[in-house]
């Protein structure tokens, strides 16, 4: 596009204008003088499509943008779409039917991302236009744009990320407090870091959903999001935050990626890390990511990854570099630049770790010689053993804790298999890996 343009205003439509489409609205327009000298010109929201355009929005949002026809947004002349809907539908035909009609596409959907996002950065690039989704992941931290443009000479070899707010809080005060999951999950939904239904953050899928993401950029990989291994943290509790204190660790949420060359592996869990550790303490509903680089070495990225205002921030940005390369006739450039190909996933046996392992056990001679006879038969190697205290009554369980050396999954699974089957066995064995970052 010819830069006699730069004198009329990016026109905007957004979709959607919840929690994150309200901040986008107010950072434009709080910002607006700023971002058009960014920009080369003023930004301009002329639609903004919602379900009910009775219910009350921020109060930036002029009555005039609302509708709910897309047919409005879509049959305008708009320059660029930001979609902040979320979810599959109807989001993703919405994106498909921007792209088609050469419009740039801005988009915080980490969901639609992680599913269809190779698929849609080839409709981008094959139509020459961008398709920019820094705040899929991270929210406020621009971990995208780490990826895709710091990072461009270098060779990511692994990514240890700390991805869900709400996971980090539920850990952080358990840790700290000594509460159970239960009443901090209750609590962060009554401040509005938990949804009614938890499910997605506290089982690990959003995690997954952005590592997914991450891995297009960080690996130039096509990844299947329900082939990607998934752990919560919901079977976590005091007894092991006491052990993981003793061992001079702390609990977090990982979402974990490598380069192993022909294949990635990529899986999302619990972890115990060094206390000193670059993540153990990232805490409260912060995010950290821990990126290793080949020849950059270490690079560590920490801010909040949700709300309005953090999210909003990486919203516009994407805004603001698309604008700037419609306006200079060189839309698409940074989609292009996207390389994606199948990369085998690793399986999860094979991975190799040192391991935390947790058994609820009768308490009468013999038990731990079995269980370290189990773990030997299956070749794996006891580093540390612990059994705390005796039973306070006949018939309660005591724990033992065992750490282990580097060992494969496979094996440690098998162990556990066994021992599991054990009649001194209380309740089912926990493994938690034990990750050095």
């Amino acid at each position: 596009m010819s830069r006699e343009r730069i004198k009329f205003p990016v026109r905007i439509g957004l979709l959607g204008c919840g929690t994150v489409g309200g901040g986008v609205i107010r950072l434009i327009n709080d910002n607006a003088g700023y971002l058009a000298s960014r920009v080369g010109a003023p930004l301009e929201i002329r639609h903004v499509l919602v379900r009910d355009v009775e219910k009350d929005r921020v109060p930036e949002c002029r009555r005039e943008w609302l509708t709910t026809n897309p047919d409005d947004v879509f049959g305008g002349d708009l320059d660029l779409v930001v979609e902040v809907m979320g979810g599959e539908a109807p989001a993703r035909s919405y994106i498909e039917r921007a792209i088609a009609e050469g419009k740039g596409v801005v988009t915080a959907n980490k969901f639609l991302i992680a599913k269809h996002g190779p698929g849609l950065v080839e409709k981008a690039s094959a139509a020459g236009v961008d398709l920019a989704f820094e705040a899929s992941v991270g929210g406020g931290i621009p971990v995208i744009r780490t990826l895709r443009e710091a990072l461009t000479s270098d060779w990511v070899e692994s990514v240890h990320a700390i991805l869900n707010g709400t996971c980090n809080y539920i850990l952080t005060r358990m840790r700290d407090e000594g509460l159970p999951f239960e009443e901090v999950l209750a609590d962060a939904q009554h401040l509005g870091y938990a949804e009614a239904d938890p499910s997605l953050d506290v089982d690990g899928h959003d995690a997954a959903q952005k590592l997914v993401v991450m891995s297009m950029l960080a690996f130039g990989a096509r990844v299947d999001p329900s082939a990607v291994p998934v752990e919560g943290i919901r079977g976590i509790d005091q007894l092991d935050f006491r052990f993981a204190e003793r061992f001079g660790y702390t609990i977090k949420h990982l979402a974990i990626g490598h380069d192993l060359g022909d294949r990635i592996a990529l899986r999302v869990h619990p972890a115990l890390i060094k206390k000193g550790g670059v993540l153990a303490n990232i805490d409260g509903v912060l995010n950290g990511i821990f990126i290793m680089g080949r020849a950059l070495g270490p690079c560590l990225l920490v801010g909040r990854g949700a709300g309005d205002m953090p999210t909003a921030v990486s919203v516009v940005a994407d805004i603001v570099d698309v604008a700037r390369s419609r306006l200079e006739g060189e839309q698409g450039l940074a989609t292009r630049g996207i390389q994606l190909s199948e990369r085998p996933l690793e399986p999860l046996c094979s991975i190799e770790a040192r391991c935390y392992l947790r058994f609820d056990v009768d308490d009468h001679p013999g038990v731990l010689a079995a269980i370290a006879g189990a773990l030997g038969q299956y070749r794996v190697s006891i580093e540390q053993m612990v059994q705390e205290g005796r039973a306070a009554a006949a018939g309660d369980a005591v724990p033992v804790l065992i750490i282990t050396h580097a060992a494969h999954e496979g094996a440690v699974r098998d162990a556990l298999d066994s021992i599991a089957r054990e009649r001194f066995m209380k309740g089912p064995p926990r493994l938690i890996r034990i990750e050095d970052v």
